[in-house]
């Protein structure tokens, strides 16, 4: 007895062209994305990386890999700005669960509470959130080490108070005992434009190829569809 067995795959031109299209056209997204994210603060660019038999399955053969080298730091005059100088990423809660962001531009709430631009709490390595026990009158009473330590000068008593420290995990949730924190810097998109540029070049020439690969079996196809009308 002999078992046999095999894949047929029949597809004409034109959805190969069209598909390949389409993904070459997501692919230009992602890049343009990293190119208009440049002067973001907090942005990691992203790699699209397509997978086997993308000419099958077009858009879902294609996800993206996050670059996580570190972005270019530049200093600000907000003493609750914070840049980590190591790979990390700070916790915050949101309403959705716990989140995370190299974005560390922060700001407190009238009660001492450090939260983010969108008003959500910066969480501490315990996992609480992190508030001040005393609400300082300017914000330079607001020290932050390389550590994470967040501490806050108490005028009444003539000396700095610890709040919590700063929560800097991997991506896999994993603790990073180096964080480096600088207190007073931004860190931007480690976005570089010239690769950007080179980036975009081969795809919009496969998008060029497919195209008028689509053009000439179109016209093909019209010219066999008149000569059987005929």
């Amino acid at each position: 007895m002999k078992l046999r067995g095999e894949i047929n795959f029949f597809e004409n031109g034109l959805t190969t062209s069209i598909r390949a299209m389409h993904l070459q056209t997501e692919m230009l997204g992602i890049i343009n994305e990293n190119y208009n994210s440049f002067d973001k603060v907090g942005y990691q660019r992203k790699d699209p990386v397509v997978s086997s038999f993308a000419e099958y399955i077009g858009t879902h053969a294609l996800s993206t890999a996050v670059d996580d080298s570190i972005g270019r730091i530049g200093h600000s005059n907000n003493p609750l700005d914070i840049a980590i100088g190591n790979k990390g990423y700070f916790q915050y809660q949101s309403p959705d669960g716990i989140k995370m962001t190299r974005d560390g531009r922060f700001k407190l709430d009238k009660d001492g509470n450090l939260l983010t631009l969108e008003n959500a709490h910066v969480l501490a390595n315990d996992g609480t959130p992190i508030k001040l026990p005393v609400v300082p009158e300017k914000i330079e009473d607001v020290k932050v080490y390389t550590n994470g330590d967040v501490k806050v000068f108490n005028k009444a008593t003539n000396k700095l108070e610890y709040a919590g420290t700063l929560s800097v995990v991997t991506n896999q949730g994993v603790a990073v005992l180096d964080p480096n924190i600088k207190q007073g810097y931004n860190e931007y998109s480690n976005v570089s434009l010239n690769s950007e540029i080179l980036q975009i070049i081969p795809v919009k020439r496969n998008f060029e190829a497919n195209r008028q690969l689509f053009v000439m079996q179109n016209n093909n196809l019209s010219k066999a569809i008149q000569s059987l009308s005929s």
